[in-house]
């Protein structure tokens, strides 16, 4: 019999009524989205590529990360999905002091995210690495992105003032395969480039080169990324009742509590190695479904850390909030010591415990109180974190946002919300035709400010 990959527990989803039922009533929506989903990805619509990235290597990727691997550092330029994705698996698979280890002990370079345009992170990097001596992932599947385009060309020109004789020999594009600036320039330059699959948007391109090329650079198994990502999806197309499918009883959960008033998605994962996995769920969720009125907002919380900071605002606070925690059923574990002190007597039924278990055991407490309390609590626990079950889990979450916007009549695919700013953006910052934008920007700004208060 195989181990699971993950389960769900949700027999305290739906308080006050039977957790089946619940689901049972959401069953036709659900088959819906399902067919959609299904549909979509046989007649390869644009949005369903990342459905077919588990079982398609990309072209040139391990000699993409050979390549990067002589460098002594090696910068990630991207945003948004082109980042977030890319810390995700560096912070769950790698060492969390990763960059304070000798080369011997990472046996692979350092390795840095230069995402915002903050000037500070910017300079901050540099001062950390040569120029010279580095490898640069720009990646911007329109190869336009604001953001990256400007830390492209602060480092560009930190390469051309190292005097690397061949600044762009040091530089390597993930972006469209025929259009935008990126392509123009590796076309211009000879500089080294991998494509972004046409039919796979930003949020959705973990497992595509912009994900996997800097945790292959970083000595992370990218084969068992891929591997636990096929398998999840295997596991996923089988025939199963929605009440035995955890992406079925996860979707429908969050439509029909959102649909009752709870409208914020909390993710607890108890692991530090985790923490950045929610910022990446953030995205995911946020982007893909605010559509049309329509809305869960993802909220994320570290446990046990901020049982010291919201905790207090789930028990007591408004009923407005499902609560998803997700728990590694094992990880690496310290036995703590019993102790003789008779000040310290109060904690000795400490001694002897494992921290991993407490922080389990802590886990359990949290999400108990919260159902004493009448609130809806899922339990999502993985048999442990490493390369295969992070990508199982990435999936799995993919597959569960898909199939959610689906079901609710959306296209989780698009963004059109975020259009808008990043006209005004270009406009302010003086790009051609769009000086209309940065003209009403101006107007939107001074209505923001025409009332003001200071100290």
């Amino acid at each position: 019999m195989r181990e699971n990959m993950l389960s769900l527990g949700f027999g305290a989803g739906f308080p006050g009524i039977d957790a089946v039922e619940a689901l049972r009533e959401m069953e036709g929506r659900l088959e819906k989205g399902l067919q959609r989903l299904l549909e979509g990805a046989r007649a390869k619509e644009d949005g369903f590529g990342w459905l077919d990235l588990p079982d398609s290597l990309p072209e040139g990727l391990f000699d993409s990360v050979a390549w990067l691997s002589g460098f002594d550092s090696v910068v990630q330029i991207g945003i948004g999905g082109s980042a977030l994705g890319n810390r995700m698996i560096s912070s769950a698979i790698g060492h969390p002091f990763y960059n304070e280890l000798t080369r011997k002990e990472r046996m692979a370079p350092r390795f840095y995210i230069a995402d915002n345009a903050d000037p500070e992170k910017a300079s901050a990097i540099l001062g950390m690495i040569d120029p010279s001596r580095s490898g640069f992932i720009v990646a911007s599947k329109s190869g336009s992105t604001a953001e990256t385009m400007a830390n492209f060309l602060f480092f560009l020109g930190e390469l051309e003032r190292s005097g690397v004789k061949d600044p762009a020999g040091n530089i390597l594009v993930v972006t469209d395969e025929k259009r935008g600036a990126l392509r123009s320039f590796a076309k211009e330059t000879g500089c080294r480039s991998l494509s972004v699959p046409e039919a796979v948007g930003g949020r959705y391109s973990v497992l595509s080169a912009v994900g996997l090329l800097s945790a292959g650079a970083q000595g992370i198994d990218i084969g068992s990324l891929l591997l636990g990502a096929s398998v999840m999806k295997k596991n996923l197309s089988g025939k199963m009742e929605t009440g035995e499918d955890p992406a079925r009883v996860l979707a429908a959960s969050a439509i029909r509590h959102n649909e009752e008033g709870r409208n914020i998605l909390v993710l607890i994962p108890y692991s530090d190695n985790l923490a950045s996995f929610s910022e990446w769920f953030c995205q995911l969720w946020a982007e893909s479904l605010g559509k049309g009125g329509w809305g869960s907002t993802p909220l994320r919380a570290l446990g046990a850390t901020d049982q010291h900071s919201l905790l207090q605002l789930f028990t007591d606070g408004p009923d407005d909030k499902l609560y998803l925690f997700l728990v590694p059923a094992s990880r690496r574990d310290l036995v703590l010591p019993g102790t003789s002190w008779e000040s310290l007597e109060e904690i000795s039924y400490l001694g002897g415990k494992t921290m991993g278990s407490m922080l389990y055991q802590e886990a359990l407490s949290t999400a108990s109180a919260l159902a004493r309390k009448g609130r809806p609590v899922l339990w999502l626990e993985v048999p442990v974190i490493d390369a295969f079950h992070l990508g199982g889990l990435v999936f799995f979450f993919e597959y569960v946002t898909a199939l959610t916007g689906l079901s609710l009549g959306l296209n989780p695919f698009d963004q059109p919300g975020v259009e808008q700013g990043k006209r005004f953006t270009y406009g302010l910052m003086g790009r051609s035709s769009y000086e209309s934008d940065a003209d009403e920007a101006r107007i939107q700004f001074r209505s923001i400010m025409a009332d003001s208060a200071g100290l």
